[in-house]
């Protein structure tokens, strides 16, 4: 169900061994091998060095900037979590939050478009919150008691600065182009769809209306950014909402997105992570 080679491309520079003495400065290292992988022609036949010896030291990828990261491996620090998914051991949220945090940038604008006890909206705000007052979280929910957990959440472990930074809507996720300002690029729209831990379990989310708010999503999200849809199926009506969600994706452009899903195969009732990003 899940490609391995899409999740790392082949010049993904290796993190497990030393550097050689010899080898190229790191910035220099990535834009060689992402030339390869785009025309290995250029390749020189002469050329004694393996791949696997110019990678840089472990320490430099402390010292990178996001967008560096984003722009030569762009699910780098995800392993461990994927591989724990795969073994069981990591569940399908700390995938969904490692890869947000690869993704995103101090000061981008995201939008948690169901936010329910605020976990994803704090989670997303550190990532995004700079010291200038940039960065935006548009958090929505349609109930009140949701919005008033993840403000509570909000108050206690955000700072004054970063508080300020979050705008939270009572309203359905299917609107959520009229809470976010025309022309905003947004970076990244997460949705966690069924009911609401230890909340009314008769309240869900439903193809009716997370369908036009996929929708919405799709329009808003800007070039790069990424629709991120943890779904879960334990529930009456989960599994059709699963469809919907997938049938969405599967008729996306291959040509403007890149969708994958994480699913476990022997637990029907797991959370589907299913990941949608825009060209």
């Amino acid at each position: 169900m899940l490609s391995l080679r899409l999740l790392f491309p082949s010049f993904l520079v290796k993190q497990t061994l030393p550097s050689p003495p010899n080898a190229f400065p790191f910035r220099k290292c990535c834009s060689f091998l992402t030339t390869l992988q785009r025309n290995p022609r250029n390749f020189p036949s002469s050329m004694s060095t393996t791949i696997d010896e110019i990678q840089p030291p472990v320490d430099n990828f402390d010292i990178l900037s996001p967008r560096l990261h984003q722009d030569t491996a762009p699910f780098l620090g995800v392993e461990d979590a994927l591989m724990g998914f795969i073994f069981g051991k990591r569940k399908a949220t700390e995938v969904a939050h490692l890869v947000w945090r690869n993704l995103l940038c101090k000061g981008d604008a995201v939008v948690d478009a169901t936010c329910g006890n605020g976990q994803d909206t704090l989670a997303l705000l550190k990532m995004v919150a700079d010291e200038s007052g940039n960065g935006c979280v548009y958090g929505m929910d349609i109930q009140n008691s949701a919005l008033e957990n993840t403000s509570s959440l909000l108050d206690v472990i955000a700072n004054p600065n970063e508080r300020k930074l979050v705008k939270l809507f009572p309203l359905c996720h299917s609107r959520m182009e009229d809470v976010v300002p025309e022309g905003t690029s947004v970076r990244l729209v997460a949705f966690n769809l069924g009911y609401l831990p230890g909340g009314d379990k008769s309240i869900i989310t439903t193809s009716k209306t997370t369908l036009p708010a996929l929708q919405a999503a799709s329009r808003i999200l800007g070039s790069g950014g990424l629709i991120s849809i943890l779904v879960y199926v334990g529930h009456p009506g989960g599994r059709d909402e699963l469809e919907t969600v997938q049938a969405f994706a599967s008729g996306l452009s291959v040509e403007t997105w890149v969708c994958c899903k994480f699913e476990m195969l022997n637990r029907p009732t797991g959370p589907v992570l299913i990941l949608l990003s825009k060209k």
